[in-house]
C-alpha cells in the first residue's frame, strides 16, 4: 500500500533552548524534494554533517531517543518527530546549530504550529505504507509493546504509576491529523520532583520548567495539567515519535508501562519487515 509523500511549502525556524541540554539553538525547518525522507543537519559543525531520521541511527534511548551518524548526533527528536509523522511530512531537513531540539511547551505543538505556518506540500512521488501480516511485539518484565495488523494508525496506551495523582491510566486513539492535533499534540512530559536532582546530576532536564514538563511531588502537582491523563499521551506522542523513524506504518499497537527503549526496540523488528 501506497500514499503520496508530502513535505512544507517554506522554510520556519524557531528558537529555544534543549530540554535536557538546557543549550540555545535554532532550529529551521526547509522543504525537500521526494525520497529526502526526514534529514538533521548540524550547521554549527564543520561541514554542516547530517543523521537520518531512521531506526539504524538510534544509539541511546535513556530518557530520550539519540540519532548518531558520524559527528552528527541529535538527541531528544521524539517530539518534533512524532509531530512530522502525524501530519505525514515525509521529506523535511531540520537544520539546527546545535545537538538539541527547542522544547517548545514540552509537547509537540510547537512543530505541528511551526509545519501549519510552513504549510504542507503534496508531491508527486509516493511512499510505501508498511502494514503487518502478524503480530510483533517485545516484552521486559511488566512491560510490553505489540504491534497488531490494522487498517490504520491505533494506539493503546496502559500507564500504571503509584502516584495518588496518577494511578492507571489507558487512552485508545486512531492517530489522523484533527484526532492527534486535539488529542494528543500538547501533551507534555511528566516528571517528578526527586528525579530532578539525580537528572540534573547526570547533565538532564536543565531546561525542563514547570511550564514544560507536568511536575509532581510526593503529594501535588506541581504545574497545570492540560489533561487529566496527560501523561498516558504523551506516551503516546512519544510511540509517534519514535516509530516515526521506521516510515509509514498501519498498525494498532498496545504498550503498558512502555519506554523509549522498547520503542526503538519494536522500531527494529518492524524495519525487519521491511526488508
Amino acid at each position: 500500500m501506497n500514499r503520496k509523500q508530502h513535505t512544507i511549502r517554506k522554510p520556519v525556524s524557531y528558537k529555544g533552548n534543549g530540554l535536557h541540554s538546557g543549550m540555545p539553538v535554532t532550529m529551521t525547518m526547509h522543504p525537500a524534494k521526494p525520497g529526502t525522507g526526514i534529514l538533521f543537519r548540524r550547521s554549527d559543525l564543520p561541514g554542516m554533517p547530517e543523521v537520518p531520521a531512521d531506526s539504524r541511527y538510534i544509539t541511546s534511548t535513556m530518557r530520550a531517543t539519540t540519532l548518531e551518524k558520524g559527528p552528527a548526533k541529535v538527541f531528544t527528536v521524539e517530539h518534533l518527530l512524532s509531530a512530522l509523522y502525524a501530519l505525514n511530512i515525509d521529506n523535511c531537513i531540520i537544520e539546527m546549530d546545535s545537538p538539541e531540539p527547542p522544547v517548545g511547551d514540552g509537547s509537540a505543538k510547537t512543530f505541528v504550529d511551526m509545519v501549519e505556518e510552513a504549510g504542507i506540500e503534496e508531491q508527486d512521488e509516493e511512499i510505501p505504507i508498511l502494514t503487518l501480516d502478524r503480530s510483533v511485539a517485545i516484552y521486559e518484565g511488566k512491560k510490553f509493546i505489540t504491534a497488531l495488523p490494522y487498517d490504520g494508525l491505533r494506539i493503546t496506551f496502559t500507564s500504571i504509576n503509584p502516584h495518588p495523582l496518577l494511578g492507571t491510566q489507558m487512552v485508545d486513539i486512531v492517530i489522523d491529523h484533527d484526532s492527534y492535533m486535539k488529542e494528543i499534540a500538547s501533551a507534555r512530559t511528566i516528571g517528578f520532583t526527586w528525579e530532578l536532582e539525580a537528572m540534573r546530576k547526570m547533565g538532564l532536564g536543565k531546561g525542563g520548567t514547570l511550564e514544560n514538563a507536568v511536575v509532581y511531588s510526593e503529594t501535588e502537582c506541581l504545574s497545570v495539567p492540560r489533561f487529566k491523563d496527560e501523561l498516558v499521551r504523551h506516551k503516546i506522542l512519544d510511540i509517534l515519535g519514535d516509530i516515526s523513524l521506521i516510515g509509514p506504518l498501519h498498525a494498532h499497537i498496545i504498550a503498558v508501562l512502555g519506554s523509549h527503549k522498547l520503542n526503538a526496540e519494536l522500531s527494529e523488528k518492524l524495519q525487519a519487515l521491511k526488508k
